[in-house]
């Protein structure tokens, strides 16, 4: 595969915001095109005027910059519509494409009494025997048409070998005459999309499982227009652990909320990939190593179910790989300061980086007084008071201390431990407070066990 061969899409609705499930075909297709040294187009599905939102497209580029998605080309279908008009006309000089004049609830009830009959609910054609006399008096009764498109049912079937899931057919004469061109003359999905691909030199088209069927007919339109058609590939779609469909308008998992909520980009690539796939679920740390990783041929045919708390160990794990220079920025931002002995000291206790601000204030105070258990507790800090290393703390300070405090009280384990943790962080839980002692420092604990009050009588 020599890399000017290669140019795929994503070409998404701005009628909502991206979610997890979404990302998986931007990041296929990304992937892809990395891997072969490709081209990738961004192209917004924007023809219909009533839901498509600015704020969706803004929104749909600001996601997929953060997931490292750099598009090679933008474009918008609404700004295309000139296209459009000419690939109807061409279609029409043809007799591929014809007037319909049915209502909605016309055609809920054809489609009511072929099921009855025991029939495919599948498009009669019967506008195909409407005289031009017939038609101009629906059109003066005030009906407007939508037009179909004529497949070559001759053919049987329409046969591809999908990139994904092997050899594929589709019997054309169980499909219904697609509608290409609304009623108030907007067109539909499928009309816009085969001009583009093909006016746009798109090669590979990879995307979710649900459009198979669609590409039977796709691949009749290309033919229709002369275009060569595309290599598909279509892979599995994400749902929930329940099995349910992920959907831009209830906003679940958005990719957004998922930034908001501190998860790094990595680790929904990671998932949003892997998943359903014969590779283990593992965090990739750039999307350079993961395109060396993934192959469709590794595509599972099954729903790919997952679990959003899935997302907390693949980000805990790139986290703790993480090295200070690629985080220290960050840090400042959240006001966390303590360099690289910090970074290492806390990030194997990290889910999300903001968590880094906890442990911050954990180190430089103030935290509550430690309240002892009982009198022989009171005793033990008084003890670790009078064995705290003087001057300034270093990396063996710690063990120093608890093998003084061993020595004189004879604690040892948990009951040595546990009492100092609480003392010093307010928690019973966290880093090793062998790394992190140095950096409370001598007067920060001398203060917290000053502060160690007796039980209440």
């Amino acid at each position: 595969m020599t890399s000017p061969s290669v140019t795929v899409r994503f070409a998404p609705s701005p009628t909502g915001y991206l979610h997890i499930g979404n990302a998986r075909p931007a990041l296929l297709n990304w992937l892809f095109a990395l891997k072969a040294g490709g081209q990738f187009i961004l192209r917004l599905d924007d023809t219909d005027r009533e839901r498509s939102k600015e704020e969706y497209a803004e929104a749909i580029q600001r996601d997929l910059a953060w997931l490292g998605i750099e598009p090679h080309r933008f474009e918008r279908q609404s700004l295309r519509t000139d296209s459009y008009d000419a690939a109807v006309a061409r279609l029409k000089q043809a007799g591929r494409l014809y007037a319909c004049y049915e209502t909605a609830d016309e055609l809920d009830r054809k489609r009511k009494r072929q099921h009855a009959r025991g029939l495919p609910p599948v498009y009669d054609r019967a506008a195909l025997k409407l005289s031009d006399e017939d038609r101009a008096k629906l059109e003066a009764e005030g009906r407007r048409p939508h037009w179909r498109f004529k497949l070559d049912e001759s053919v049987g079937h329409v046969t591809w070998e999908d990139l994904v899931r092997g050899p594929q057919t589709v019997d054309i004469g169980s499909l219904s005459d697609p509608v290409l061109i609304r009623e108030d003359g907007t067109y539909l999905y499928t009309l816009p999309s085969v001009v583009d691909d093909a006016d746009m030199g798109v090669t590979h088209i990879i995307r979710g499982d649900d459009h198979v069927t669609n590409t039977g007919v796709q691949l009749q339109l290309f033919e229709a227009l002369g275009a060569p058609a595309p290599v598909f590939g279509h892979h599995n779609t994400l749902t929930t652990s329940t099995g349910e469909g992920l959907s831009k308008r209830t906003g679940a998992l958005s990719l957004g909320s998922l930034r908001d909520a501190g998860y790094e980009p990595m680790a929904v690539n990671s998932l949003a990939v892997l998943i359903g796939t014969s590779h283990s679920v593992e965090p990739v740390a750039d999307l350079a190593t993961l395109a060396g990783i993934v192959d469709l041929s590794m595509v599972s045919k099954a729903p790919a179910k997952f679990d959003p708390a899935d997302l907390d160990g693949l980000n805990a794990k790139l986290l703790h790989a993480k090295p200070y220079a690629e985080v220290a920025d960050r840090l400042s931002a959240l006001g966390v300061a303590g360099g690289e002995d910090f970074w290492n000291a806390v990030r194997g206790n990290l889910v999300r980086l903001q968590e880094a601000s906890d442990w911050w204030r954990v180190v430089t105070g103030p935290v509550d007084a430690h309240v002892a258990a009982d009198a022989d507790e009171v005793a033990f800090f008084a003890a670790a008071r009078a064995a705290l290393p003087e001057g300034t703390f270093d990396g063996q300070s710690w063990k120093a201390w608890t093998d003084a405090l061993k020595a004189a009280t004879g604690r040892k384990g948990r009951a040595l431990f546990m009492p100092l943790r609480q003392m010093l962080t307010g928690l019973d839980h966290g880093p090793e407070l062998a790394a992190l002692l140095p950096l409370i420092g001598r007067d920060r604990t001398v203060a917290r066990l000053d502060a160690v009050t007796a039980p209440a009588d």
